[in-house]
């Protein structure tokens, strides 16, 4: 049985450090016969601003636009998630909330891993830590340690590659290999083991 994994690019900037991060997880993490990744980035799914009547937890959303069943779809899709934040002013960007405003049972009840990455040495933790009381509204399983990339503006190249000359690259690598097992392991046993 294949599990389905939906890795979420939850900046929406041009050149962000973020999108390098995305490119080396897409050349990094590939597809087999257990595990199948949707990279999903929210530059794709140009999402107006949340006005709608209904509340998604509440009830279904009844005049969703074509851009916001297509991202309700892709998500419903997945068995689990790994969202890739930057911190903004102390918690996730304004678009990544926007965007799962939008959501009602679509991930409910699948596991989610956060990663959060910064320019500084806090490596998004208030960011990450802001963002479980959303994800636990959602009603998801959020895995109990976040990744944290910080300082990581020289880690990642533009081409999907890693710089191995700077001092944190094999560890990013390793918590991110590591991390991309615990969501693949949550994922098969939630699957497997559904809440009814």
């Amino acid at each position: 049985m294949t599990t389905k994994i939906g890795v979420i690019l939850g900046s929406t900037r041009t050149n962000s450090l973020g999108s390098k991060i995305f490119k080396y997880l897409q050349t990094t993490m590939k597809d087999t016969n257990e595990v199948e990744y949707t990279w999903l980035d929210l530059r794709d799914y140009e999402l107006p601003l949340y006005d709608h009547i209904e509340t998604p937890l509440e009830e279904h959303i009844h005049d969703l636009n074509t851009v916001e069943g297509e991202w309700l779809d892709a998500l419903e899709a997945q068995d689990s998630y790994v969202i890739l934040t930057p911190e903004y002013d102390r918690a996730i960007p304004g678009g990544l909330k926007n965007a799962l405003d939008l959501v009602g049972p679509e991930t409910a009840r699948k596991p989610v891993q956060v990663v959060a990455y910064s320019h500084f040495s806090d490596g998004g933790i208030v960011a990450a830590n802001s963002f479980v009381a959303i994800l636990q509204m959602l009603k998801m399983i959020v895995l109990p340690e976040p990744v944290l990339l910080w300082f990581a503006d020289n880690n990642f190249n533009e081409d999907g590659t890693l710089n191995p000359d700077d001092e944190n690259t094999a560890h990013f690598a390793d918590r991110l290999n590591g991390a991309f097992r615990e969501i693949e392991f949550y994922s098969r046993a939630l699957k497997e083991n559904k809440f009814e």
